[in-house]
This record gives structure tokens, sequence and C-alpha cells, in this order.
């Protein structure tokens, strides 16, 4: 299990990972990264990602890795827009892993999903392909931003499943786009920055968590307990539950202008 916990006058973040119940290894991966400089703070914001990987223990944990840290460098080290590096940095995982993949023929069919989420200037920008989540908890109330690029969405999209059933499907974790899969990707991304209002919270997490614990119970948990105890209480829900699969979850509650108690790392 591991923790990362940052809290700033206009952002509250926390993260955790779990191998779960059933798996040797955890093929998940996630990070958090900002700024030092202030001016860069400024146009870029933060930036959160989660991912995770799939192609067996090695492949799927390269894949992973590959992602997150490809998507932290392009943002950290590119001139550009929120959105235009979110999906520059997808697109460059995507290359690396299939590049990696060719170097590696043991590691054929290794991919990965990737969410990628960041805070400028009071807007949420984001990037996302595969079945990783992302939330938006605001005034009680839960919204998913993301589709999962699944089968089973397909079917929900066409009508041929209902929404209520999908989550029981058993094919429900067959994906359909993935980073590192097949020769191009179209990552899904907003059309336009989504302005965030104080007191919003942000939740990215992969299927092993999503796959256990329902939205309600997620919006509860978040808008009731700070970010850190908040990755407690549904990491130990899920476990409880058996968790089949690996565990990722991060939470980010925007808290405007002045609204924190000073910039400062735990």
């Amino acid at each position: 299990m591991g923790w990362k916990v940052h809290r700033s006058s206009e952002l509250e973040f926390a993260d955790l990972t779990d191998v779960g119940c059933q798996r040797e290894r955890n093929e998940d991966s996630a990070a958090y990264w900002q700024p030092d400089r202030p001016e860069e703070l400024q146009r870029k914001g933060r930036l959160a990602v989660v991912a995770d990987g799939m192609g067996g223990y090695e492949g799927g944990q390269e894949a992973s890795n590959i992602a997150v840290q490809t998507v932290c460098d392009i943002y950290a080290n590119t001139a550009g827009t929120p959105q235009a590096l979110l999906l520059t940095g997808l697109t460059t995982a995507h290359e690396r892993i299939r590049s990696y993949a060719r170097k590696h023929p043991k590691l054929f069919g290794m991919g990965t999903t990737c969410t990628a989420a960041s805070v400028a200037r009071s807007y949420l920008y984001f990037a996302h392909i595969g079945d990783s989540r992302l939330y938006l908890i605001r005034n009680g109330n839960i919204s998913r931003l993301t589709r999962d690029h699944s089968y089973v969405g397909r079917l929900i999209e066409s009508g041929l499943v209902a929404e209520a059933d999908a989550e029981l499907h058993p094919q429900r974790h067959i994906l359909t786009a993935a980073l590192g899969i097949g020769e191009e990707i179209s990552p899904d991304s907003p059309q336009q920055p989504i302005a965030l209002q104080n007191g919003d919270i942000l939740v990215l997490c992969t299927d092993g968590l999503w796959g256990v614990v329902n939205d309600q119970e997620l919006r509860d948990r978040v808008s009731k307990h700070a970010p850190r105890d908040a990755c407690r209480e549904l990491i130990k829900m899920a476990r409880d539950r058996g968790a089949p699969d690996n565990l990722t979850l991060q939470v980010l509650r925007f808290m405007g202008n002045g609204a924190g108690d000073g910039s400062t790392a735990i």
C-alpha cells in the first residue's frame, strides 16, 4: 500500500494504491506533479495520472509505468496548453509502449489504460483511454466524466445493455482501446475545459476500485472525508469485498483561492 498526500491553498490531494486481495503484484501506476516555479504553476497547474497495465505482470507493469512517466515528462518539460500537453502525453506514451514491446517480443500485447487530469487556473482538463475513470463530485452529486473504452461500454452506447446491468456483465473488463494496442489511438478529451467551483472533488481510479465500489458509495466517502481518509476508507471497502484486482485512486478537492492552510507537502 502506498500513499501520497499534498495540500495547498487551492487543492488538497491524496492517492493510494493497493495490490488487492488476489493479485501477487501491482500493475497499476499513478503520479502527481506540480511545478516548483509560481509562474509555471499558474500556467500549467497540477497534474494527476492513473494507469492500469495489462499483458501479464511484467508487461502490464512496464506499460503502466511508461504511460505515467511519459505523461508527466511531456507535461512538465514541453510548452503548450494543458489540454494539448495531456493529449501529446498519451499519444507519445502509446508510441513508447509499442516501441518497448518491439524490443522485448516476450511482452507482445502489453498495454495500459491511462486517465490524466490537470487543474490550472480553476479549470479542469483531461485526456483518457481505457476503462480507468474520472469522476466529478459537486454539491452532493457525482458524474462520470470519462466513458469506458470497453466491449460492454459499446453495448451500453448502442442500447443493448442497460447502464445498471453493466457493472455485473461478465465481459465488462474487455477493453476496446488502450495505450500500446493498435496502430493509432484516439483519446477522449473535453471540447472545452470544465470550470471548477469551490468544493468540487475529482476522483481518478482504476477498475479494481469501481468494479467493487459503486458511484454512490464513492460519492459518500469522498464527500464526508478529507482526501487521505477517503482513500483509506475506499480501499478498505474494496478489500473487505474481496478486491480481485489491483486498486488505485486519487482524490483532489478543489478549494479555490485562499481556502487552504499554506502550501505543504506531506
